[in-house]
């Protein structure tokens, strides 16, 4: 028998970069592996990357060199994932605040906000250690304070999408769907 030859789902979404941004907890990376699995795209995630070149986890980073330079890092590894052929990137939730950052992601990709309920963001990072910016701190209060400062930068992503408390495949239908709704809105270039 031979093997299944069958032209990829979504032909028209796999033509750039899907960069997901958005607060700790959001889903990221958990909807990123799904959406990519759908699209028949590589999945990368942008926190694995960072610390395989710095060959240290993210807590380590943050310990001994500090966030400027875990952010310095960041935007230099998320610049070369954008030069490589379209694939899903989840993105660390800092990411997208940078403005080079962002503006990199913004010319090279489709950034899609991944935006939820802070109560339920809060309930998701307190059930994990490892996350740099909430040691010794109330996860809400960390959430509300990132929320303020970060989401004007985050509203300058091309899509956002809502989600909630439900199965990560329900996420992944709604950014398609943003995804198509995007694309049949674009002006066409052809006659």
């Amino acid at each position: 028998m031979t093997a299944d030859l069958a032209p990829p789902r979504y032909p028209d979404l796999r033509d750039r970069t899907i960069v997901l941004v958005g607060l700790m907890g959001v889903g990221k990376s958990s909807v990123g592996r799904r959406l990519a699995n759908t699209l028949d795209l590589p999945f990368r995630d942008a926190d694995n990357e960072v610390e395989r070149a710095a060959g240290r986890s993210i807590p380590e980073i943050f310990a001994e060199m500090g966030e400027d330079a875990f952010r310095d890092g960041e935007r230099r590894v998320i610049a070369r994932l954008l030069d490589e052929p379209p694939h899903v990137l989840a993105t660390g939730g800092g990411a997208f605040v940078n403005a080079e950052t962002r503006a990199l992601i913004k010319d090279k990709a489709i950034a899609v906000w991944l935006k939820a309920d802070l109560e339920l963001l809060a309930r998701r990072v307190g059930r994990k250690d490892g996350r740099p910016l909430l040691k010794n701190r109330d996860p809400m209060d960390v959430l509300r304070e990132q929320a303020i400062t970060r989401y004007p930068a985050y509203g300058e992503a091309h899509l956002t999408v809502e989600t909630g408390d439900t199965p990560h495949m329900v996420a992944v239908e709604a950014v398609i769907a943003a995804l198509q709704g995007r694309l049949a809105a674009a002006p066409s270039t052809g006659e």
